[in-house]
């Protein structure tokens, strides 16, 4: 079988309610309208378009970009590039064009219609929502990101798009520029990444499948693909 041909890694935080959200209030919830007594149990998921693992269409920022059910599937299965900061990100870091040169010092070039994942090692806070958005006492939250410049080279290096395990690859930049960025450029954007940690630097293969919808954001399974 083809998968045999594969470490899997699910990259994917479980939706519940206590999860993390950009608000601090409760994103998803799940409600059961009826149960086994009646034969089967039906639930109703109430959630925020953009709650847990999802994805940021264009049309989340730039007004006319595509939609979630836009974005073709070619640019869904495409192959991970992973920088990992873990070791030097603290709550204010922003991922740099000086780390970008020096990945593909190592790696050679970004390839297109790539993935590029920075992995800060933030979700290790996934399972307290407090440390993870970690407010100040002004309520501005601080965790690590992507600079804008990083985001403008990436977008000319043709990349799918960018992924991130914390809330958002913008957080000190008050106009959310990356979102500006790589969104006008036509590509997608993936925040509460799992498992980052599980995945090389260069060479595995993600499969980001988000709901079929009009959406601007939709949760999603992220699954990496690692072959042997």
């Amino acid at each position: 079988m083809l998968i045999d041909q594969f470490k899997v890694v699910d990259l994917t935080h479980a939706l519940t309610s206590e999860v993390p959200t950009w608000s601090g209030s409760c994103g998803f919830c799940l409600e059961v309208k009826s149960d086994y007594d009646q034969m089967f149990r039906v639930q109703e998921m109430k959630m925020l378009a953009g709650v847990g693992t999802h994805m940021d269409a264009p049309s989340h920022r730039i007004q006319g970009g595509d939609s979630i059910a836009d974005i073709p599937l070619e640019q869904l299965i495409v192959p991970a590039c992973v920088i990992d900061l873990s070791a030097r990100a603290d709550a204010e870091y922003e991922l740099s064009v000086e780390d970008i040169e020096e990945y593909e010092t190592t790696y050679g070039c970004i390839p297109k219609n790539s993935l590029l994942i920075a992995y800060t090692g933030w979700s290790r806070f996934w399972t307290d929502p407090d440390a993870y958005r970690n407010e100040d006492a002004s309520g501005k939250m601080h965790f690590p990101a992507f600079s804008s410049e990083a985001a403008e080279l990436l977008v000319k290096r043709e990349i799918a798009g960018i992924a991130i395990d914390t809330l958002s690859p913008d957080c000190l930049d008050p106009s959310f520029s990356v979102h500006k960025i790589i969104l006008a450029a036509g590509k997608y954007i993936i925040e509460n990444v799992a498992n980052g940690s599980q995945i090389p630097p260069k060479g595995a293969y993600i499969i980001a499948l988000p709901l079929r919808s009009e959406a601007t954001e939709s949760p999603i399974r992220l699954v990496g693909l690692i072959p042997n």
